[in-house]
């Protein structure tokens, strides 16, 4: 969020702002580097809209690499997220000798001291963010999903010791973190299937939520907000979510629906909300694709604010629509200003 001024971020997301609705767009660095110098006048034509490249050099071409955890992915290239392919706890019996990674050493913490110092000299909101699938998903790239599918509906005694040390992992990290006293912590966890959860609500609040309520709250009891990154289906958990300490939810829009959005998280929390990459944006029409910007903005914004809009253009998707959502957002941005 650096691209955004401290105080207005801030007046944004507690909502307390003039109505103005940040929006950002994230192009995949494949689609960038052939369309660069179209982007670049098209950043020039829409001044309100924040447009970056999205380029992450470990998943330009194909790869596989093992992380700290002992997970292998594999990196299809094209600047795409990966996915494990091996899971080094997929036999229980290997728990037991299971090393898991020092948190002490998730981060060079002189060089996050050194830009921390930095971005507040600079008057810049000071964000600090773990890894993408920190918690539920990362539970799952350890067993592999069928395999910890498995072992919620068995109540395997293992799963359970097995969260316990990962609450413990990012409790050590997170009070770190806090030390440096940031103004926002990021995390991201995918929680959702395209229709529903993939465990109960019952379930993800017994072994889930516990933890993730002890994580937040260490943010929490020093003001720190906290982001959520969190795709998929998520509507039967979010008044979870909230009461765990999220301030910041970053759901997506059709798979949860806007009208659901607008009654269970209008006006409770912020809500950055993730323009839809799989129907609308793809297939739709430039007239379907203003029309959905416009009704979210209607529906999720307000003249405090309390919204923003990111939206992450991928490969098969034609530049003109993502042209469309980019002129949208320019459109209606200021429609509660």
């Amino acid at each position: 969020m650096d691209w955004l001024k401290k105080d207005i971020f801030l007046k944004i997301i507690k909502r307390a702002g003039n109505g103005f609705v940040p929006c950002r767009v994230s192009i995949n660095g494949f689609i960038w580097d052939q369309n660069q110098e179209y982007f670049e006048n098209l950043k020039k034509e829409c001044p309100d809209v924040y447009i970056v490249a999205s380029k992450d050099t470990e998943r330009e071409k194909e790869n596989f690499k093992e992380d700290e955890w002992g997970c292998v992915w594999h990196y299809p290239g094209k600047y795409l997220d990966g996915q494990v392919i091996k899971h080094p706890l997929s036999d229980w019996s290997l728990f037991d000798s299971y090393k898991v990674p020092d948190p002490l050493k998730y981060k060079n913490w002189e060089d996050i001291k050194d830009n921390v110092e930095k971005t507040k000299k600079e008057g810049k909101i000071v964000g600090l963010g773990v890894e993408h699938g920190f918690f539920y998903l990362r539970l799952t790239y350890l067993r592999g999903f069928e395999n910890f599918m498995v072992d919620v509906g068995l109540e395997e005694p293992k799963l359970k010791k097995l969260i316990e040390i990962l609450t413990e992992y990012w409790k050590v990290i997170i009070k770190k973190y806090v030390e440096f006293e940031p103004d926002i912590i990021y995390f991201g966890d995918d929680l959702g299937h395209q229709n529903s959860l993939p465990i109960s609500p019952i379930k993800w609040r017994s072994l889930i939520k516990p933890s993730y309520k002890e994580i937040f709250s260490i943010c929490r009891r020093e003001n720190i907000e906290v982001y959520l990154h969190t795709d998929g289906y998520i509507v039967d958990i979010i008044p979870d979510l909230i009461e765990s300490g999220v301030t910041i939810l970053n759901p997506q829009d059709l798979v949860n629906g806007i009208d659901n959005l607008e009654k269970i998280a209008k006006g409770k929390v912020a809500i950055d909300l993730d323009i839809d990459r799989q129907k609308i944006t793809v297939f739709g029409k430039n007239q379907e694709i203003d029309q959905h910007i416009k009704k979210t903005i209607e529906k999720l914004g307000s003249k405090k604010g309390g919204l923003l809009l990111i939206y992450g253009a991928y490969p098969g998707t034609p530049v003109e629509n993502i042209c469309q959502v980019i002129k949208s957002m320019q459109k209606y941005c200021k429609m509660w200003y």
